[in-house]
């Protein structure tokens, strides 16, 4: 599977959302739609942008009781998204009752990857907030061991983390890498970043970008710019 840089579109409406992607003549930017604007807009924004062809990544990062995961996802996958995810911290059993709700009667579903850490996340906030003590490459890497047990087809995880991922989890296992930033831009609240060309180095299988597309002064040129310095 190809690399791709997934812009993350969290804007507040349809209407600012749609005329991003109008600026992309005749690109199809793979799009991620998150909960701003998912509880914006619900499932109608979804079936609007996958129409106008674009690939899209569902981050909703769901979190419950097993059944209600299931029963969810049985209803995310009628709508033709290409990638959901959940929390890896949601349980093995969780995992396992997401893969059943969303794989279709026809046997064909979306993948389907695990949150680990969030990349605002570090060792003191989940020491102090979490009250996990292990270091978190090790909690990272437990869970995503824990995704691949369940069955599931990759990871979001800081670029920082995707190499030993794939060294523990096989190449095939997907790793999906927010925290990029270009080097001359601001980390925000990020807390663990590498640049796009530092995540093409050591092998993150997607990049999802923000603000520094969405917010640039050129949203094209940012995209490409990414484009080329992760795919080449």
């Amino acid at each position: 599977m190809g690399r791709d840089v997934i812009v993350a579109c969290d804007f507040s409406s349809a209407e600012a959302t749609l005329s991003f992607l109008d600026k992309f003549k005749g690109r199809k930017p793979f799009c991620k739609i998150g909960m701003e604007l998912y509880y914006a807009e619900g499932p109608e924004i979804v079936r609007q942008i996958k129409a106008r062809g674009h690939k899209i990544f569902l981050d909703l990062k769901l979190h419950d009781i097993p059944n209600t995961v299931k029963k969810a996802m049985a209803v995310l996958s009628r709508l033709d998204v290409d990638i959901c995810n959940l929390h890896a911290a949601g349980t093995s059993a969780m995992m396992r009752a997401a893969l059943e709700g969303l794989t279709r009667p026809d046997g064909t579903r979306p993948l389907l990857i695990a949150v680990t850490q969030l990349t605002s996340t570090d060792q003191e906030s989940m020491e102090r907030d979490l009250l996990i003590k292990e270091p978190i490459d090790k909690v990272v890497m437990h869970y995503a061991e824990c995704a691949k047990l369940a069955g599931l087809d990759g990871v979001v995880c800081s670029p920082l983390e995707a190499a030993v991922v794939h060294e523990r989890c096989g190449r095939e296992f997907l790793t999906v890498t927010p925290g990029v930033r270009f080097a001359d831009g601001d980390a925000g609240d990020q807390r663990r970043v590498m640049t796009p060309a530092e995540a093409k180095r050591v092998g993150s299988d997607y990049i999802v970008v923000g603000r520094p597309i969405t917010a640039a002064a050129d949203p094209v040129a940012a995209y490409e710019r990414c484009c080329e310095e992760f795919i080449g």
